[in-house]
């Protein structure tokens, strides 16, 4: 037997139905059409509407979806790993109520938080875990219900944000179609431009917090663009270059999808067209944790046996991010 490599093998995603439109924030917010489209490149975003709904209730949507793709029972799931910054409680973790909710009664769980770039921090976890050869088949799924923290009096942050869920399943291969590379990186110093200020042990629930509005996104928008722009166009010719990759070897690229203006900046910094690019930040916002599996869920159809892909990912933290792998199937 060869050295056991990880592979993506399925992916799903799922969006609420509910569509934010630019319209109707500007009858919300001192806002418009043109102002958040020029700055962000975003026209609308998908909201989940109903009572006790969740992140855990978008990430079942994308889990239950993929494995009825797969043709798998739930109880031969080993591991769930849910990336998210919007947990459905700070315990249990949200992959413990996901894995609970879908019936897979075998698999142990655990939340990875890592702001927008959880999604690939935990696939590249996942991935060591298939390495090993202990276990055979992980989901890992990216959830946020990035509503549930949106001050939709904040212009600067409302604009940005919307809710959704995207999973994939990682299974072994012994083949070259597989996760290449990885690079992970962080710099806590970024905590002061990003965050969420209350609710945790530093500043816990209190009616001040609450009627001050630190239950919501703070962002420094300016500085985090900044940053942003820097990482992952840096992360992203990082990674070709230790593998040797040039422009014509990279099929896609998979961003996160934050800002329109950081995804083209990284772009051609790869030395990448738009038609190697995967967007659909107009059509979700920044979905967080899952961007990413959303993006390459819309474009399954298109992929190709051995197709390189570069996904890339920048968020609060900081953190940063890129894999490398070579598409499947």
């Amino acid at each position: 037997m060869g050295n056991i490599n990880s592979a993506i093998t399925g992916v799903n995603s799922w969006v609420p139905e509910y569509k934010l439109t630019n319209h109707e924030l500007s009858k919300m917010v001192d806002t418009n059409d043109e102002w958040i489209t020029s700055r962000t490149g975003i026209k609308e975003r998908r909201i989940l509407k109903g009572n006790g709904l969740a992140s855990s209730d978008l990430g079942c949507k994308a889990v239950n979806g993929l494995l009825s793709k797969k043709k798998i029972s739930p109880s031969e799931i080993d591991l769930i790993i849910c990336a998210t910054a919007t947990p459905d409680m700070l315990f249990p973790s949200t992959a413990c109520i996901i894995a609970d909710k879908i019936g897979a009664k075998n698999a142990f769980a655990f939340d990875v938080m890592a702001a927008c770039s959880g999604f690939l921090y935990s696939l590249d976890v996942a991935s060591k875990y298939i390495e090993s050869g202990l276990y055979k088949k992980i989901i890992v799924v990216g959830a946020d219900k990035m509503s549930s923290i949106v001050d939709y009096e904040d212009r600067k942050t409302c604009v940005i944000f919307g809710d959704g869920a995207g999973a994939v399943l990682l299974e072994p291969s012994e083949n070259e179609y597989c996760i290449k590379d990885s690079i992970l990186k962080s710099d806590g110093s970024g905590r002061n431009y990003l965050k969420m200020v209350a609710g945790g042990s530093f500043k816990p629930s209190s009616l001040q917090t609450v009627n001050s509005k630190e239950h919501f996104i703070y962002q420094d928008g300016k500085t985090v663009f900044k940053f942003a722009v820097s990482c992952m166009a840096d992360i992203s010719v990082e990674i070709m270059k230790r593998n040797n990759l040039s422009p014509d070897d990279v099929a896609w690229l998979v961003p996160h999808q934050a800002n329109k203006r950081i995804i083209d900046a990284t772009a051609n910094r790869m030395g990448l067209g738009t038609d190697k690019v995967m967007i659909n930040i107009q059509k979700y916002g920044n979905t967080t944790n899952a961007t990413i599996p959303i993006c390459l869920s819309e474009w399954e159809e298109k992929l190709k046996l051995g197709d390189n892909i570069i996904l890339s990912a920048f968020g609060g933290g900081f953190t940063w991010a890129a894999i490398y792998l070579s598409w499947s199937y």
